[in-house]
């Protein structure tokens, strides 16, 4: 299983239109690269098919969130609290997308693959907000993802779009490979 995981540090008390577009904008990129979509730490006070309700009406992005319908109802919407203590087992290993990884933790897209081929499931955390990820979120991830490897940083929807993308394609040449 795969997760895109999106971590509000833009403002935890007022909803903003960056909130919604952020939703809107990742729905359509989990839906097509099959990825989950999470959300932690967003300033809703709803559950997710209320959340679905209300991003319908706020945005025509995502087809007027015909594809975060779609996650939701194939049981592939969150929406949670930033854990204190750990992310849900079942999205399996913690992945901070980040241009500076730390050297012990940094793991390159294709090993990543690798092991996505052999069924390991990885929850991809991408920060909304210029503070980017907390601290302890980096801490507490067990890989440090550079999707660039070049040490650029993206903002946060092009890493939205960037982080499944490339994910997904080097999976599919990992499992090409493996056939031949």
């Amino acid at each position: 299983m795969l997760t895109l995981g999106i971590v509000n540090t833009y403002d935890r008390i007022k909803i903003h239109e960056a909130h919604y577009r952020s939703i809107a904008r990742a729905a359509p990129i989990a839906y097509a690269f099959g990825f989950n979509l999470a959300l932690f730490d967003y300033p809703f006070k709803m559950n997710a098919e209320e959340l679905v309700g209300f991003v319908k009406d706020k945005t025509t992005i995502g087809s007027s969130g015909k594809y975060l319908e779609e996650l939701f109802r194939a049981g592939k919407f969150f929406v949670f609290d930033l854990p204190d203590k750990g992310f849900q087992p079942q999205f399996g290993s913690p992945v901070v997308t980040t241009s500076h990884p730390a050297r012990e933790k940094h793991v390159r897209v294709e090993a990543l693959a690798e092991l996505i081929c052999k069924k390991k499931s990885f929850l991809f955390l991408i920060g909304l907000g210029h503070k980017g990820l907390p601290q302890e979120l980096f801490d507490m991830a067990e890989y440090h993802l550079d999707i660039t490897s070049k040490g650029v940083s993206l903002e946060t929807c092009t890493a939205i779009g960037a982080v499944p993308a490339i994910v997904a394609g080097c999976v599919g040449q990992a499992k090409t490979h493996k056939q031949l």
